[in-house]
């Protein structure tokens, strides 16, 4: 099986189905052990030394977003990034989320 890193998101169009909760349970054992899933949407909290450590993550998590087409909520504060990944045409998590988060983990 193929990294999820090393994996490409893909377009997923409206009413294409969410990822049941099985399949979430198995990706999310992919994932750095930080990462939670909540309300459809999985998340995890970065922590750095300063706002500038903070910004030049948000800003690399920003280019994986923009290169991938799959964008996540980025919530940025003094020495903190939450990262929270859902996939909005599906109403819920998808594989893309996951590859996204595997990207992220990758950087942290």
């Amino acid at each position: 099986m193929t990294d999820l890193a090393d994996r490409h998101c893909k377009e997923r169009p409206k009413g294409s189905p969410a990822l049941d909760p099985a399949d979430v349970e198995r990706y999310l054992t992919e994932l750095d052990p930080a990462w939670s899933v909540a309300d459809a949407r999985l998340e995890r909290t970065f922590r750095f030394p300063d706002f500038r450590h903070a910004l030049e993550f948000t800003n690399r998590v920003g280019g994986i977003a923009e290169r991938e087409n799959h964008h996540p909520d980025l919530r940025l504060s003094w020495g903190k990034v939450v990262v929270e990944l859902s996939t909005h045409s599906v109403g819920g998590l998808s594989e893309n989320d996951f590859i996204l988060a595997a990207k992220v983990d990758r950087i942290a």
